[in-house]
């Protein structure tokens, strides 16, 4: 099923770890509305780009989200944020360039260098970009 022209919902749910361990990864039908929310912001990306947007984690269940480590509020939980990676994109310019678009993202995170965290709101979004690496925690801005 097409959530949007170009991101199903079978690639916003995929779980490695729900699949090894039997957990149920379906949306809520409020995480649903969210992840329509969500793919139109990702289209922008997309449409930004010219290129796929590879998700590699979109919706988790909470039980899910426990499992992989995620925080307890995360917005992933409510199918609000994604992280992916544009095909043969640089993370980093991918940052720069979303950053500077008007795509509404409420927070857009650099993480480890390896993949793009972006996160929509249902309220104004507040544009927060940051970067995290290992041993420094999340600092403002793109570093």
């Amino acid at each position: 099923m097409f959530i949007t022209p170009h991101f199903t919902l079978r690639e916003m749910t995929v779980s490695q770890t729900a699949a090894r361990g039997g957990l149920d990864n379906t949306p809520t039908p409020e995480a649903m509305s969210n992840l329509r929310l969500l793919c139109q912001a990702l289209e922008q990306v997309r449409a930004l780009f010219g290129r796929p947007v590879i998700i590699s984690s979109g919706y988790r269940s909470p039980e899910v989200n426990g499992r992989v480590g995620g925080v307890r509020n995360s917005q992933h939980i409510t199918g609000l944020a994604a992280d992916f990676t544009v095909f043969d994109v640089d993370n980093r310019e991918v940052v720069r360039r979303v950053s500077e678009s008007g795509v509404a993202f409420d927070q857009l995170i650099l993480e480890f260098d390896s993949w793009v965290h972006l996160s929509v709101s249902l309220a104004a979004p507040r544009r927060q970009v940051l970067t995290i690496r290992k041993g420094t925690g999340y600092l403002q801005g793109l570093h």
